[in-house]
């Protein structure tokens, strides 16, 4: 996983890549958690979703969250960052 997932955007590929590297497919992740796939890929995404959703999809995958203090980001975690922007503008 990433080392800090500062955005919705990160948390959601944190999780995509947790499910597809631990072969959960979408369907069981989902169903387990009893929420819809559109949830499950909404969140994947980075888009808005319930916090009750997220707790109910890191559970149904064996997860859960912890907290610590932010500090300033990694040089690397900006070059990410910036990089993932810039994949969108050339999009």
């Amino acid at each position: 996983m990433m080392d800090k997932l500062r955005l919705p955007a990160d948390l959601g590929k944190a999780i995509a890549k947790y499910r597809e590297d631990n072969k959960l497919s979408a369907v069981a992740v989902s169903s387990k958690a009893g929420r819809s796939r559109t949830v499950l890929h909404k969140l994947e995404r980075g888009g808005d979703v319930t916090v009750a959703s997220l707790f109910d999809i890191l559970r149904a995958m064996g997860l859960c969250l912890s907290l610590e203090k932010a500090g300033m980001p990694t040089l690397e975690e900006m070059q990410r960052r910036f990089a993932d922007e810039d994949d969108g503008d050339a999009a």
